[in-house]
């Protein structure tokens, strides 16, 4: 299977029935209770696009680089960027437009939470205090040249970062939007790391042995692609929820009026 024949079966074609879903909710006027509907989802989605094809760049890059995962070159276009292939880019704006239309769907068919949110400060710095040192022991292991675990490793170093504000500023109303978080993760992290088996078998893209920790699911699927597609959501899914919350846009509407002093 070539790469973009992956992308269309895989991601193009449930972009389409979710667009559908979404002009037939436009048309009806069902509304996102809790959060921002309509051009304010388009605009999200745009911003996390653009900061998905800058942020994971050079990290893409540098794998492909050091061989730690290569493509099949007679299933690519041959147009490449850097180190990659212009699919891998591609892949980039698909799966936050499909994850961001998935939490647009959700958005609008989960009820909004019953009790009263409870703001947290606690939450927030603990939250982000604990995956602070995660990031640390990830980046020790990096850089130490731990070979098998270079794959779990530089995902981790790269990704953790762009969580930590998210954390910082909202993992309060997170938690308070949780069912919708959850589930907003859940299924497409669970659906793209099945997809990923179709690519491994027809040697759309391989994962290098010796740089992984050989713990496999299904026996083909490595830890670290389950963990690259999940973190993926998680920072998709993070970033639509705080950005597009009315608790949120409340927050940083505080915090503007405090002209931008300690914490949101």
């Amino acid at each position: 299977m070539t790469y973009f024949g992956f992308l269309l079966r895989f991601l193009v074609f449930p972009i389409f029935v979710f667009l559908a879903i979404t002009w037939w909710d436009n048309k009806n006027n069902k509304p996102t209770l809790g959060f921002q509907n309509g051009r304010g989802v388009w605009m999200a989605i745009l911003i996390h696009v653009i900061l998905a094809v800058v942020y994971t760049t050079p990290w893409d890059n540098y794998l492909v680089a050091t061989g730690v995962w290569y493509y099949n070159p007679d299933l690519v276009t041959g147009i490449v960027f850097g180190y990659v292939p212009i699919e891998e880019y591609t892949f980039f704006v698909v799966e936050t437009i499909l994850t961001g239309l998935w939490w647009w769907f959700l958005a609008r068919r989960i009820a909004e939470p019953k009790e009263n949110f409870q703001p947290s400060i606690t939450a927030r710095i603990t939250a982000s205090v604990i995956l602070f040192f995660t990031w640390v022991i990830f980046t020790a292991l990096f850089f130490g040249d731990n070979q098998p675990i270079t794959y779990l490793s530089i995902t981790l170093f790269w990704a953790l970062p762009a969580i930590f504000p998210q954390l910082l500023y909202g993992a309060d109303i997170l938690w308070y939007h949780r069912k919708l978080v959850l589930l907003g993760i859940l299924v497409p992290g669970t659906y793209l790391s099945l997809m990923d088996i179709v690519a491994l078998t027809d040697t759309t893209w391989s994962i290098a042995k010796d740089q992984t920790t050989g713990i496999l699911f299904f026996g083909i699927l490595p830890l670290e692609e389950v963990v690259f597609f999940f973190i993926t959501n998680i920072l998709i899914i993070f970033g639509m929820t705080l950005l597009l919350s009315n608790l949120g846009k409340q927050r940083f509407s505080n915090w503007k009026s405090n002209h931008y002093k300690g914490l949101p």
